[in-house]
């Protein structure tokens, strides 16, 4: 179950083998690990598959997890072709940009922090710009509260702000960091309460042991989800990084 760097597999996690994942490591290796930057709140550049990106104050840079997400978008491992897709947590807007090259159907591009929609509006119509068969909503809500209602979603990502551990009192890093367990708990929640997944909807959530990834997948499952680990990479350092793939049949 800890896995190694590798191509992607398909690894269920039944409820009998949720204690096979990793505890938490140890506080303060996940404190030290997660100090924030001291430059979060200037104007800041980011370059990735030659794209440019402005980052604004309070904006967080995309991470080695958060790339994971993006190759696998653009690529196609993560399947957004002519499909709804909803990039949770859309940051700098990466990979909203590369479902629009990928050819998205429509990209739901959803934050709580409205500098960061406003970002990814920014940075879509500038790279991807307007696309036949494609649409483009910039969504500034809490996880789903706010989302339009009548929408049925194809795929989700979610690089959510799982650490279990408080690492600053920023209100922005919390955001972005160390909101815990708990908020993925309502992701869920939220997903399965208003029926938000179309018929064979896939969400996928990447998290590390610096979360709590046995309480993340017991939630889930609580909520009527089968959680697969789609990819595991190890970092070499002590940290593993779970992309998890959910689906949730009884929709």
């Amino acid at each position: 179950m800890t896995g190694k760097a590798g191509k992607d597999t398909v690894d269920t996690v039944d409820t009998a083998r949720i204690d096979q994942l990793p505890p938490p490591l140890p506080a303060e290796r996940i404190i030290a690990l997660n100090q924030p930057k001291a430059d979060l709140h200037t104007t800041r550049r980011y370059t990735w598959r030659g794209w440019e990106f402005t980052a604004p104050p309070g904006v967080f840079l995309p991470g080695g997890t958060s790339r994971m997400i993006h190759e696998r978008v653009l690529d196609g491992t993560i399947e957004v072709r002519d499909r709804v897709y909803a990039a949770m947590g859309c940051g700098l807007g990466v990979e909203a940009v590369a479902a629009g090259v990928r050819g998205a159907r429509e990209i739901y591009a959803i934050d709580v922090h409205p500098d960061s929609v406003e970002a990814t509006r920014r940075h879509y119509e500038r790279i991807a710009g307007p696309r036949q068969g494609t649409r483009f909503v910039p969504v500034v809500a809490d996880l789903f509260d706010g989302f339009p209602d009548g929408v049925r979603l194809d795929v989700v990502t979610f690089n959510p702000p799982a650490v279990s551990q408080p690492v600053s009192d920023d209100p922005d890093v919390v955001r972005n960091v160390c909101a815990g367990a708990p908020l993925l708990e309502r992701f869920f929640a939220l997903l399965a309460g208003r029926d938000l997944l179309a018929p064979g909807g896939e969400v996928f959530v990447i998290v590390s042991n610096t979360a709590d990834l046995r309480t993340i997948v017991r939630d889930a499952a609580g909520h009527g989800f089968t959680t697969e680990v789609a990819h595991c990479h190890d970092w070499q350092d002590g940290v593993l990084t779970y992309l998890f793939r959910l689906r949730r049949e009884a929709a």
